[in-house]
Protein backbone atom coordinates (compact mmCIF):
# COMPACT_ATOMS: atom_id res chain seq x y z
CA UNK A 1 0.00 0.00 0.00
CA UNK A 2 2.91 2.52 1.24
CA UNK A 3 4.12 1.34 -2.13
CA UNK A 4 1.26 2.47 -4.38
CA UNK A 5 1.36 5.94 -2.84
CA UNK A 6 4.91 7.08 -3.36
CA UNK A 7 6.03 9.15 -6.58
CA UNK A 8 6.80 7.81 -9.47
CA UNK A 9 9.72 8.93 -9.20
CA UNK A 10 10.91 6.65 -6.56
CA UNK A 11 8.45 3.94 -7.76
CA UNK A 12 11.02 3.83 -11.28
CA UNK A 13 14.29 4.20 -8.43
CA UNK A 14 12.77 1.04 -6.71
CA UNK A 15 11.64 -0.98 -9.39
CA UNK A 16 15.71 -0.38 -11.01
CA UNK A 17 17.40 -1.13 -7.57
CA UNK A 18 15.29 -4.08 -7.43
CA UNK A 19 16.09 -5.51 -10.57
CA UNK A 20 19.87 -4.05 -10.31
CA UNK A 21 20.07 -5.92 -7.14
CA UNK A 22 19.09 -9.22 -8.14
CA UNK A 23 21.36 -9.62 -10.94
CA UNK A 24 24.11 -8.83 -8.44
CA UNK A 25 22.59 -11.28 -6.30
CA UNK A 26 22.87 -13.52 -9.04
CA UNK A 27 26.22 -13.09 -10.13
CA UNK A 28 27.50 -13.24 -6.46
CA UNK A 29 25.27 -16.73 -5.18
CA UNK A 30 24.20 -18.10 -8.40
CA UNK A 31 26.34 -21.18 -10.12
CA UNK A 32 26.66 -18.41 -12.68
CA UNK A 33 29.83 -16.68 -11.35
CA UNK A 34 32.99 -14.31 -13.28
CA UNK A 35 35.14 -16.52 -11.85
CA UNK A 36 35.06 -20.00 -10.32
CA UNK A 37 35.11 -19.42 -7.05
CA UNK A 38 33.97 -15.50 -6.09
CA UNK A 39 36.41 -13.29 -4.80
CA UNK A 40 36.04 -9.99 -2.34
CA UNK A 41 37.58 -7.85 -5.07
CA UNK A 42 34.68 -8.84 -7.72
CA UNK A 43 31.79 -8.62 -5.09
CA UNK A 44 33.63 -4.84 -3.95
CA UNK A 45 33.35 -4.48 -7.83
CA UNK A 46 29.94 -5.36 -8.45
CA UNK A 47 28.22 -3.59 -5.15
CA UNK A 48 30.28 -0.66 -6.14
CA UNK A 49 29.36 -0.79 -9.75
CA UNK A 50 25.58 -1.00 -8.92
CA UNK A 51 25.79 1.36 -6.50
CA UNK A 52 27.32 3.60 -9.21
CA UNK A 53 24.51 2.43 -11.70
CA UNK A 54 21.89 3.39 -9.24
CA UNK A 55 23.32 6.90 -8.58
CA UNK A 56 23.39 7.71 -12.23
CA UNK A 57 20.04 6.01 -12.72
CA UNK A 58 18.68 8.43 -9.79
CA UNK A 59 20.12 11.69 -11.25
CA UNK A 60 18.24 10.97 -15.11
CA UNK A 61 15.28 10.15 -13.33
CA UNK A 62 14.72 13.06 -11.06
CA UNK A 63 15.22 15.47 -14.26
CA UNK A 64 12.91 13.55 -16.21
CA UNK A 65 10.46 12.58 -13.67
CA UNK A 66 10.71 15.30 -10.71
CA UNK A 67 8.19 17.36 -12.60
CA UNK A 68 5.89 14.82 -13.01
CA UNK A 69 5.71 14.52 -9.80
CA UNK A 70 5.04 17.78 -8.85
CA UNK A 71 2.55 18.29 -11.51
CA UNK A 72 0.98 14.96 -9.93
CA UNK A 73 0.78 16.60 -6.21
CA UNK A 74 -0.48 19.96 -7.42
CA UNK A 75 -3.52 18.24 -9.68
CA UNK A 76 -4.86 17.12 -5.96
CA UNK A 77 -5.25 20.07 -4.71
CA UNK A 78 -5.95 23.02 -7.40
CA UNK A 79 -8.67 24.64 -7.67
CA UNK A 80 -9.73 27.29 -10.84
CA UNK A 81 -9.89 31.23 -9.43
CA UNK A 82 -7.48 30.41 -6.25
CA UNK A 83 -3.76 31.68 -5.60
CA UNK A 84 -2.25 27.72 -5.51
CA UNK A 85 1.38 27.83 -6.25
CA UNK A 86 1.99 25.97 -9.98
CA UNK A 87 5.26 23.77 -10.22
CA UNK A 88 7.81 24.91 -11.79
CA UNK A 89 9.70 23.27 -14.24
CA UNK A 90 13.11 21.21 -14.42
CA UNK A 91 16.32 21.87 -15.31
CA UNK A 92 16.17 20.16 -18.45
CA UNK A 93 13.61 22.59 -20.19
CA UNK A 94 12.62 20.31 -23.05
CA UNK A 95 12.03 16.97 -21.38
CA UNK A 96 9.08 15.01 -21.12
CA UNK A 97 8.65 16.06 -17.30
CA UNK A 98 8.87 20.01 -18.40
CA UNK A 99 6.36 19.62 -21.87
CA UNK A 100 3.94 18.02 -19.22
CA UNK A 101 4.23 21.15 -16.83
CA UNK A 102 4.14 24.00 -20.00
CA UNK A 103 0.87 21.76 -21.13
CA UNK A 104 -0.55 21.72 -17.63
CA UNK A 105 -0.38 25.57 -17.33
CA UNK A 106 -1.97 26.01 -20.91
CA UNK A 107 -4.77 23.84 -19.60
CA UNK A 108 -5.01 25.63 -16.07
CA UNK A 109 -5.21 28.81 -18.18
CA UNK A 110 -7.44 27.70 -20.22
CA UNK A 111 -9.85 26.43 -18.20
CA UNK A 112 -9.59 29.54 -16.41
CA UNK A 113 -10.41 31.06 -19.23
CA UNK A 114 -13.66 28.95 -19.70
CA UNK A 115 -14.95 29.54 -16.55
CA UNK A 116 -14.53 33.12 -16.34
CA UNK A 117 -16.49 33.29 -19.77
CA UNK A 118 -19.21 30.97 -18.72
CA UNK A 119 -19.53 32.74 -15.50
CA UNK A 120 -20.10 35.89 -16.90
CA UNK A 121 -22.84 34.41 -18.93
CA UNK A 122 -24.35 32.96 -16.30
CA UNK A 123 -24.41 36.38 -14.68
CA UNK A 124 -26.37 38.01 -17.06
CA UNK A 125 -28.33 35.17 -17.98
CA UNK A 126 -29.88 36.18 -14.32
CA UNK A 127 -29.69 39.52 -14.58
CA UNK A 128 -31.68 38.63 -17.78
CA UNK A 129 -34.55 36.65 -16.18
CA UNK A 130 -34.71 39.10 -13.29
CA UNK A 131 -35.20 42.06 -15.56
CA UNK A 132 -37.63 40.21 -17.66
CA UNK A 133 -39.78 39.25 -14.42
CA UNK A 134 -39.25 42.82 -13.01
CA UNK A 135 -40.73 43.95 -16.14
CA UNK A 136 -43.84 41.17 -15.90
CA UNK A 137 -44.43 42.73 -12.84
CA UNK A 138 -44.85 45.95 -13.65
CA UNK A 139 -46.28 45.84 -17.18
CA UNK A 140 -48.93 43.43 -15.80
CA UNK A 141 -49.44 43.04 -12.72
CA UNK A 142 -49.00 46.49 -11.73
CA UNK A 143 -51.07 47.92 -14.83
CA UNK A 144 -54.13 45.48 -13.26
CA UNK A 145 -54.01 46.84 -9.95
CA UNK A 146 -53.57 50.62 -11.17
CA UNK A 147 -56.90 49.64 -12.99
CA UNK A 148 -59.06 47.61 -10.12
CA UNK A 149 -57.75 51.06 -7.71
CA UNK A 150 -59.42 53.30 -10.61
CA UNK A 151 -62.60 51.19 -10.72
CA UNK A 152 -62.37 51.46 -6.95
CA UNK A 153 -62.16 55.09 -6.49
CA UNK A 154 -65.51 55.09 -9.07
CA UNK A 155 -67.40 53.31 -6.82
CA UNK A 156 -66.81 55.64 -3.79
CA UNK A 157 -69.26 58.04 -5.24
CA UNK A 158 -72.13 55.07 -5.77
CA UNK A 159 -72.15 52.22 -3.06
CA UNK A 160 -74.35 53.75 0.23
CA UNK A 161 -72.90 55.25 2.89
CA UNK A 162 -72.50 51.99 5.47
CA UNK A 163 -70.62 50.30 2.50
CA UNK A 164 -67.63 52.81 1.73
CA UNK A 165 -65.41 52.03 4.25
CA UNK A 166 -65.40 48.40 3.73
CA UNK A 167 -64.90 49.61 -0.28
CA UNK A 168 -61.76 52.53 1.01
CA UNK A 169 -60.15 49.37 3.10
CA UNK A 170 -60.17 47.41 0.23
CA UNK A 171 -58.85 49.99 -2.21
CA UNK A 172 -55.95 50.74 0.50
CA UNK A 173 -54.92 47.24 0.43
CA UNK A 174 -54.98 47.23 -3.30
CA UNK A 175 -52.49 50.09 -2.66
CA UNK A 176 -50.42 48.75 -1.09
CA UNK A 177 -50.32 45.44 -3.00
CA UNK A 178 -49.23 47.95 -5.93
CA UNK A 179 -46.41 49.27 -3.66
CA UNK A 180 -45.55 45.71 -3.22
CA UNK A 181 -45.22 44.92 -6.51
CA UNK A 182 -43.06 48.25 -7.79
CA UNK A 183 -40.76 47.32 -4.59
CA UNK A 184 -40.34 44.14 -5.91
CA UNK A 185 -40.07 44.92 -9.30
CA UNK A 186 -37.41 47.69 -8.29
CA UNK A 187 -35.12 45.04 -6.68
CA UNK A 188 -35.60 42.62 -9.24
CA UNK A 189 -34.16 45.38 -11.84
CA UNK A 190 -32.53 48.27 -9.87
CA UNK A 191 -32.33 51.05 -12.43
CA UNK A 192 -31.06 53.50 -10.27
CA UNK A 193 -27.59 51.44 -10.57
CA UNK A 194 -27.33 51.55 -14.52
CA UNK A 195 -28.60 54.73 -14.64
CA UNK A 196 -26.57 57.05 -11.73
CA UNK A 197 -24.03 53.92 -10.93
CA UNK A 198 -22.96 52.18 -7.43
CA UNK A 199 -23.22 54.42 -4.81
CA UNK A 200 -26.56 56.15 -5.92
CA UNK A 201 -28.04 52.12 -6.03
CA UNK A 202 -26.68 51.29 -2.40
CA UNK A 203 -27.75 54.84 -1.13
CA UNK A 204 -31.49 54.24 -2.30
CA UNK A 205 -30.91 50.51 -0.99
CA UNK A 206 -30.28 51.63 2.05
CA UNK A 207 -32.61 54.27 2.03
CA UNK A 208 -35.59 51.90 1.32
CA UNK A 209 -34.82 49.74 4.30
CA UNK A 210 -34.89 52.14 6.81
CA UNK A 211 -38.30 53.28 4.77
CA UNK A 212 -39.87 50.20 5.08
CA UNK A 213 -39.41 49.69 9.23
CA UNK A 214 -35.64 48.24 9.34
CA UNK A 215 -33.45 49.86 11.28
CA UNK A 216 -31.09 52.84 10.13
CA UNK A 217 -28.22 52.59 8.28
CA UNK A 218 -25.09 54.61 7.83
CA UNK A 219 -23.01 54.40 4.96
CA UNK A 220 -19.25 54.98 4.54
CA UNK A 221 -18.07 55.01 1.01
CA UNK A 222 -14.32 55.29 0.83
CA UNK A 223 -12.25 57.76 -2.14
CA UNK A 224 -10.48 56.54 -4.96
CA UNK A 225 -12.98 53.57 -5.77
CA UNK A 226 -12.24 52.50 -8.81
CA UNK A 227 -14.77 51.79 -11.82
CA UNK A 228 -15.08 47.52 -11.21
CA UNK A 229 -17.30 47.04 -14.41
CA UNK A 230 -21.04 46.58 -14.69
CA UNK A 231 -21.03 42.47 -13.81
CA UNK A 232 -18.72 43.26 -10.63
CA UNK A 233 -21.13 46.22 -9.72
CA UNK A 234 -24.23 43.64 -9.79
CA UNK A 235 -22.10 41.37 -7.44
CA UNK A 236 -21.78 43.96 -4.92
CA UNK A 237 -25.31 45.36 -5.24
CA UNK A 238 -26.88 41.82 -4.98
CA UNK A 239 -24.41 40.67 -2.03
CA UNK A 240 -25.73 44.35 0.10
CA UNK A 241 -29.11 43.95 -0.87
CA UNK A 242 -29.08 40.13 0.31
CA UNK A 243 -27.23 41.08 3.87
CA UNK A 244 -29.62 44.18 4.43
CA UNK A 245 -32.28 41.74 3.85
CA UNK A 246 -31.08 39.26 6.23
CA UNK A 247 -30.63 42.31 8.69
CA UNK A 248 -34.54 42.62 8.77
CA UNK A 249 -35.76 39.79 8.92
CA UNK A 250 -33.89 38.01 11.45
CA UNK A 251 -31.34 39.89 13.20
CA UNK A 252 -33.61 42.23 15.20
CA UNK A 253 -30.90 45.19 14.59
CA UNK A 254 -30.63 48.58 15.61
CA UNK A 255 -28.07 49.97 13.43
CA UNK A 256 -26.42 48.67 10.40
CA UNK A 257 -22.96 50.41 8.92
CA UNK A 258 -22.63 49.36 5.23
CA UNK A 259 -19.24 50.52 3.81
CA UNK A 260 -17.74 50.13 0.68
CA UNK A 261 -13.66 50.89 0.39
CA UNK A 262 -10.88 50.51 -1.35
CA UNK A 263 -8.18 47.75 0.29
CA UNK A 264 -4.99 47.63 -1.88
CA UNK A 265 -6.12 45.01 -4.89
CA UNK A 266 -8.97 44.81 -3.59
CA UNK A 267 -12.61 46.68 -3.44
CA UNK A 268 -14.42 45.52 -0.05
CA UNK A 269 -18.03 45.78 1.04
CA UNK A 270 -18.83 45.50 4.97
CA UNK A 271 -22.73 45.23 6.38
CA UNK A 272 -22.17 45.20 9.95
CA UNK A 273 -24.96 45.01 11.83
CA UNK A 274 -25.35 44.79 16.22
CA UNK A 275 -28.22 42.23 15.92
CA UNK A 276 -28.77 38.60 17.16
CA UNK A 277 -25.68 36.39 16.03
CA UNK A 278 -25.24 33.44 14.51
CA UNK A 279 -23.10 31.53 17.14
CA UNK A 280 -20.15 29.88 17.08
CA UNK A 281 -18.49 29.24 13.99
CA UNK A 282 -21.30 30.74 10.95
CA UNK A 283 -18.89 30.57 8.25
CA UNK A 284 -19.49 26.86 8.36
CA UNK A 285 -23.96 27.35 8.20
CA UNK A 286 -25.70 27.34 4.54
CA UNK A 287 -28.77 29.05 4.85
CA UNK A 288 -29.38 32.93 5.37
CA UNK A 289 -28.34 33.64 1.53
CA UNK A 290 -24.73 32.84 2.33
CA UNK A 291 -24.21 30.13 -0.13
CA UNK A 292 -25.81 32.16 -2.62
CA UNK A 293 -23.27 34.88 -2.29
CA UNK A 294 -20.42 33.28 -2.10
CA UNK A 295 -21.84 31.57 -5.66
CA UNK A 296 -22.52 35.21 -6.87
CA UNK A 297 -18.78 36.32 -5.88
CA UNK A 298 -17.28 33.81 -7.31
CA UNK A 299 -18.77 34.78 -10.52
CA UNK A 300 -16.10 37.70 -10.83
CA UNK A 301 -13.35 35.88 -8.44
CA UNK A 302 -14.35 37.09 -5.75
CA UNK A 303 -15.02 35.91 -1.74
CA UNK A 304 -17.43 36.51 0.39
CA UNK A 305 -16.75 35.81 4.27
CA UNK A 306 -18.74 35.69 7.71
CA UNK A 307 -18.22 36.94 10.98
CA UNK A 308 -20.91 36.72 14.03
CA UNK A 309 -21.18 35.90 17.74
CA UNK A 310 -23.89 36.14 20.17
CA UNK A 311 -24.31 39.90 18.89
CA UNK A 312 -23.62 41.03 16.24
CA UNK A 313 -23.07 39.78 12.43
CA UNK A 314 -20.51 41.32 10.06
CA UNK A 315 -20.65 40.68 5.84
CA UNK A 316 -17.19 41.11 3.92
CA UNK A 317 -17.38 40.86 0.22
CA UNK A 318 -13.82 41.51 -1.18
CA UNK A 319 -13.85 41.88 -5.19
CA UNK A 320 -10.74 42.53 -7.38
CA UNK A 321 -10.12 46.61 -7.98
CA UNK A 322 -9.05 45.99 -11.52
Amino acid sequence: MRLLNTSLYWKVCLINGAVLGAATAVLLFSPARVSRQAVVSEAIVLVVGLGLVLVVTAALLRSALGPVDRVIREMATAQLGGEERRPEPGTGGDGPGDQLVRSYHAMLERLERERRSSSARALAAQEAERHRIARELHDQIGQNLTVVLLGLKQLEDRVPAELQGELALVRETARTGLDDVRRVARELRPGVLDDLGLHAALAALTTDVAAHGGPAVRRTFGPGLPDLGHDVEVVVYRVAQEALTNVVRHAGASRVDLSLLRLGHEVVLEVADDGRGLGPAPADRGGTGLDGMRDRAALVGGTVELYSGERGTTVRLKVPAA
